[in-house]
């Protein structure tokens, strides 16, 4: 007869059953091989509950609205750019991540989100170019680059999280409320560095301990920081290339192997 039982569960234990519980009755809308960001389409995160020790796991607009556009068509402005009254074109501005070195910087519109409204970005791969100049006749790198794509993820993992802020939107003329959020990004590593050797960023992957941290703790600016600046494993990280019209292919993150390109090292 058992009178005596016991059972821990870590943090990382428990972001882990209570993700797969809630996966199984959201399958559809977490079965998405490609989320294309500027798209500006639903996406699978995961949110603190208010004043619990819980989570769930909700869709939200990926391309974080700030809350001063009144309405769907100054959000399009903002999102795709503009010619005012006089004909002066302002660029678009993209939210889709936001800079962990800079979020908390005075003014940003990321600040209060980092602050309050922390969440965690499901995902089972993310795609990057890689961008190679190839030799020219006269032995000298040519001036315009080939890109390949790259799917990566986290080896082992069929699921993974990214370090998310979100922010709710209310279209002042309709009364419509939608969640938005961006991915927040940081210094490639090693691997990232060979990938993304335009811009030399990468997402901010977290262990599922810091995962914990990120969603429920009460961090400090300079907590926050360290989380939003922090680079995954390299070698804790998978990689290859993909078919340069990934985005037309039922399996996007299949192989594809090019005779011509060096590999990257892990």
């Amino acid at each position: 007869m058992c009178y005596y039982n016991g059972v821990k569960v870590t943090h990382s234990e428990f972001i882990r059953l209570k993700q797969l519980e809630k996966a199984i009755a959201q399958l559809d809308f977490l079965n998405r091989p490609l989320l294309i960001g500027f798209d500006y389409s639903d996406a699978p995160v995961i949110k603190a509950v208010a004043g619990k020790v819980d989570f769930e796991v909700t869709q939200m607009e990926w391309g974080f609205i700030p809350p001063y556009l009144k309405n769907r068509e100054a959000v399009d402005k903002f999102r795709n750019g503009y010619k005012d009254a006089n004909g002066k074109f302002h660029p678009p501005i993209t939210t889709l991540n936001a800079v962990g070195e800079e979020m908390l910087l005075p003014g940003k519109m990321y600040r209060d989100a980092a602050l309050h409204r922390r969440c965690l970005v499901l995902s089972s791969g993310f795609y990057e170019w890689r961008h190679v100049h190839p030799m020219g006749k006269q032995g000298k790198p040519l001036k315009t680059a080939v890109k390949y794509p790259y799917h990566i993820s986290v080896t082992g993992k069929e699921v993974f999280f990214m370090a998310g802020i979100w922010q709710p939107w209310t279209d002042k003329e309709t009364g419509e409320v939608i969640e938005t959020f961006a991915i927040v990004t940081t210094a490639a590593n090693k691997l990232m560095q060979q990938i993304h050797n335009s811009k030399m960023r990468m997402p901010v992957i977290l262990s599922e301990d810091l995962a914990w941290d990120w969603l429920f703790k009460d961090l400090s600016e300079e907590e926050i920081t360290r989380i939003a600046t922090s680079q995954f494993p390299t070698e804790q990280m998978s990689a290859h290339t993909i078919a340069k019209d990934f985005r037309a292919m039922p399996e996007p993150a299949a192989p594809f192997e090019y005779a011509e390109l060096t590999p990257v090292e892990n």
